[in-house]
Parts: structure tokens; sequence; C-alpha cells
């Protein structure tokens, strides 16, 4: 591959930034940001005080974001997933020929036919919590919005997994993915140290993993058909590698890709309209119930809060070779960062970026054209797979739940933890008033 001789060094963010930033404590994307902020949209940084060797390469602009994740993939690799201590060898953490293979065979469940199959669960999980908000209306009773969200994302993906909804044994030991999901950011960097950190977390999902895969070998299907563990198992009789570790690791990988995720954005979106309440008027303003006009308006919401808090926050890549980003000279050997999340706040691309405008994914000319600049789940061949699955599932429980009812937040969350997602800081304690 010819290199541009004319490409220049990438700007590289002051050394006593870094240092102010490490003194401080403060989040890495306060460091990122002001990396952003002063050289632009390629910007290094070294994200320790004093570091040798190449320095990060933080990438937010559109057009290096779509060269990187689209465009080259081959060029710009991913390596060991942070949660790789959770999810082993999943499809969120393979790479090579095993990435190929696993993606390959989970493709076709979650586009066209596949996600057909799983409308009904999706619809089904969220009459289940539709009806328990009309209880919790009824009699007043205060609960924790993260965690209603939580257990419906848990519930639909379970459904997905196994055509049976979530039970409340399960639901409750499945509550160490989270612990563990939090945990992340603060566990040793070895992997044995790491894992020992989280064993006894880990113990309990091995233990509801093994079940479900033993109940879905030797049982009939759940009551709402086959479901993603059966298509597993199906691999295992014909491909060696499915073994059960991999279709523990599948398994595990969809609970955290499939209910983390929705969870947060479900949870930040309340958040949002608790802040802007004429938007979920709008919203529901925009066409009668079930109506394509009421879909497109309450599927905006969804889309404005991953502009702000998107799923995929941060995406590490490493350089396998030398190349010209932006016209600016990548070494081979380069850790870089994508960043979608100040990609989604850069005013070049979204005016006024901070604030909660759903309208800019329903007026035509409103969003950036440019593919690079939205980004909530990824991009190129490494996207995430549930995309339409997420879209769906929020849009489905947010017709169900805002005519009904609107959430008063008794206290609110100071911030937002950055962990694998964006999620907030703190509590969401809420009661519900009608309509």
């Amino acid at each position: 591959m010819a290199i541009d001789t004319t490409s220049m060094p990438v700007p590289e963010l002051d050394a006593t930034v870094v240092e102010q930033w490490h003194a401080e404590g403060a989040d890495l994307i306060d460091l990122l940001a002001q990396a952003r902020a002063r050289l632009g949209g390629v910007a290094a940084v070294r994200l320790a005080p004093g570091a040798t060797g190449s320095p990060t390469v933080l990438v937010t602009d559109p057009g290096a974001v779509q060269h990187v994740l689209a465009q080259h993939p081959d060029r710009y690799v991913k390596r060991s997933h942070r949660a790789r201590v959770l999810v082993g060898d999943g499809v969120l953490s393979a790479t090579g020929e095993a990435w190929k293979r696993q993606r390959r065979l989970l493709q076709s469940q979650f586009t066209g036919t596949g996600m057909r199959r799983y409308e009904q669960r999706i619809t089904a999980a969220a009459r289940t919590i539709a009806e328990r908000w009309a209880e919790y209306a009824r009699t007043g009773e205060r609960f924790d919005l993260g965690e209603e969200m939580r257990r419906f994302a848990l519930d639909t993906i379970w459904r997905s997994l196994t055509g049976h909804p979530v039970d409340a044994t399960t639901e409750r030991e499945l509550a160490a993915v989270a612990r563990v999901v939090a945990a992340l950011p603060t566990l040793p960097a070895g992997a044995v140290a790491a894992q020992q950190a989280v064993a006894a977390d880990s113990a309990v999902i091995d233990a509801v993993a093994r079940h479900a895969i033993e109940a879905a070998r030797q049982g009939p299907a759940g009551p709402e058909g086959p479901g993603l563990l059966h298509v597993l198992l199906d691999a295992a009789a014909e491909r060696p590698e499915y073994t059960d570790r991999l279709i523990r690791d599948e398994l595990v990988t969809q609970l955290v890709a499939g209910h983390e995720t929705t969870a947060s954005t479900l949870t930040w979106l309340h958040l949002l309209l608790d802040r802007h309440p004429t938007a979920r008027e709008q919203a529901l303003a925009a066409g009668p119930e079930g109506s394509p006009e009421r879909r497109d308006a309450v599927r905006a919401l969804v889309h404005e809060t991953l502009r702000l808090y998107p799923s995929a926050w941060i995406l590490p890549r490493h350089a396998l070779q030398e190349d010209t980003l932006a016209g600016y000279r990548i070494e081979a050997g380069t850790d870089l960062l994508v960043c979608p999340y100040l990609t989604h706040r850069d005013p070049e691309l979204w005016p006024e970026p901070e604030q909660f405008d759903p309208t800019r994914f329903t007026t035509p000319g409103r969003r950036p054209s440019h593919l690079g600049a939205y980004l909530p789940f990824g991009l190129g061949p490494r996207a995430c797979l549930g995309t339409q699955f997420a879209l769906r599932e929020s849009t489905t429980l947010l017709e169900h739940l805002l005519p009904a009812h609107t959430p008063l937040f008794h206290s609110l969350p100071t911030g937002a933890a950055y962990s694998i997602t964006v999620r907030p800081d703190g509590p969401t304690p809420v009661t519900l008033a009608r309509g």
C-alpha cells in the first residue's frame, strides 16, 4: 500500500493537560473531550503522564471514523475486549476467523425473517411491564426506573434466547451480570487477577448459563418457540468449535449486549423526557396509537437519546500497518480510540449538540448526512448485530408506556458512569402519574 508522503504527524495534546487530568482523577471522557476541543477530530493523547512510546490516537472526525471502522477494518483491528472476563470468546470479543464464523451464524437471526421471529416476544415483554406499571400507578408504589428498564430488557433477551419469559430466580441471579459490567473499569489489569475479582459473580452466571443450555438441549422448545440458544445447539451438532463453553460465552454475550445497553438507553430516555416533557407530548401527538407517524416519532426519541448516550460510546482499534488518516500519518502498532460519544456532540455536525431535540431525526436535513457522524451501535463489519432488535424493543416498550404513565422522579443521578455503556451514576426512584 502506498503511503502519502505529505502526511503530517498527528497533533498531540500537551503533557500538562494529561498531568492535570490524572491528578484530578477525572473520567477518561474529560481528557478525550479536551483533546478533541483543542486539536480537532484526529488527535494524539498519552493516557498516562510521562508515558513513552506512541500515543493513543483519538478519532472523532466522521470521515476518519468511516475510514477506520467501515472502509479499512483490515488495517484497524479490534483486539481483546475489556469485557472478555465476562463474555469469554463470544462474538463481542472474538477476533480473526473465529469472529467471522461466529458473526455469520448470528447475523441472520437479527435481520429480516430472523427479526420477525422475535417481534411477538418483544411485545409480550412490553405488555408484562405495562401491566406491572399499571399496578404501580394504582398503588402509588415507588420503584427504581433503571432497575425496571433492566427487568424489561432482560426479560426480552431471555425470551429471545430460550423461548421462555425470565422467572424471578433467574432474574435475581442474573443481577450478577450488571455487577460485573459495573466493575469492569476498576478490575486489575491482569487476566487472572481480573477473573479472581469477579469469581463469585462469574460462578453464578456460569450456573445460570449451564442450566439454560441443558434445559434447551433436553427439553422441548419454550412456549414462544425455539430461541437463539437452540440455534447455537444446532450449530454444535455440525461444528466442533461450538463447545458448551463457547455456547456459554455467546449466551452471556447476548445477555450483556442485549440488556445492559438497552436498559441504559431507556433509563436515559426517561431522564431526558423528565427535563423535556414537550418532547413526549409531541411524539404522542404525531399520530394515533399504532400509526406509522407515532412510531416514527417515538423512534426519534430513541435515536436522539442514543446520540447523546450511544450504546457503543468508545471503540478501541489497533493499527496493523502504516496508514494515512485524514492527512495524518498513523504508524503501525498505534492504538486508536474511536469515540461516537464525542462525534455525536460535535457542534460542527450537530448544532446545539447538548440539547435534546428528537426532531433532528424526523425533519429532513436536520441530521448530518455523513455516515460517520451518527454511529450509536458502531459502524462497519463489527457494528452491533442487535441494532434492529434494540430499536424495535425500545420503540415497542415506549409505545406501551408513554401514553399511560409519566414517571415522577424523587431524585436524579448527578452524572454518568462510563463502562461498557454510559449509564446514569445513581438510582432513579420514581412514582407514576397517569398519562
